[in-house]
Order: structure tokens, then sequence, then C-alpha cells
């Protein structure tokens, strides 16, 4: 699948998720309830999936984890917040450098209308 194809896919979940679930629930519940989704569509993914910081040579294990990696080619993070900040978005930005995955979901589910809380990263393009 292209990544593309991948986006389509995990919007559509989102959309599910929050309209079965609604806003106001855990990270991780959304998380566990997107997995669930993908594996009903036999979509491969991984999910908390370290990245580490290649630094001079020396790999920093640090603590950055991608919520879930849609077959090598999409991340999907997951935030249920009042209000996504700038920072959230800069924090999808710097996972699509360090696994040099192109394209990124970035879903915040607590919000009235999913659309509003969905927002497509691209590598290379600033907010």
């Amino acid at each position: 699948m292209t990544e593309n194809e991948l986006a389509t896919i995990a919007v559509d979940i989102s959309y599910k998720l929050h309209t079965t679930l609604g806003p106001g629930l855990l990270e991780s519940v959304y998380e566990a309830a997107f997995c669930y989704e993908l594996e009903k569509r036999n979509v491969p993914y991984t999910r908390q999936q370290a990245i580490p910081v290649n630094y001079e040579g020396i790999v920093l294990d640090i603590g950055f984890r991608a919520d879930i990696i849609m077959d090598d080619k999409l991340i999907v993070e997951i935030k249920s917040i009042e209000h996504l900040e700038k920072v959230h978005h800069k924090i999808v930005l710097t996972y699509l450098k360090l696994t040099s995955i192109k394209l990124a979901i970035l879903v915040n589910f607590n919000v009235n209308l999913i659309k509003e809380g969905i927002y497509r990263k691209i590598y290379g393009q600033l907010i």
C-alpha cells in the first residue's frame, strides 16, 4: 500500500473510533482500539516503536516512541488533549526526520468533530 492509501485507512479508523467512543478517553484507549482496527484490516503495524537519535555516530535511546507506524510508511501520533500546541506538530515532524518516513497523521480525539482533530504532516514541510 502507498502512504496515501495508509493515510486514508488511518483517517477512516479515526472517524470510526471517534464516532463510536467519542472524545475524552485516554490516549491509550484510542491507541489500543486503533491497533485492533488495523488487525481487522490486516494492515501491518508496530506500536510504541522506539525512535533513536543518532548524534555524531552515537545512538541515543532517549525515549522517543511513535504511537503507531503503519507498514513502515506512515506514523500515526494519537493525542487526547484540550488543545494541540505547535510543539505537538513539531514532534511529529521530528519523528518523520529521524525515521526517514515521509508521511504522518496527527490525531487529537478530544474534539467535537474529528475532522477538526486530524492533521497530515509531510517530511520537509514546516507548520
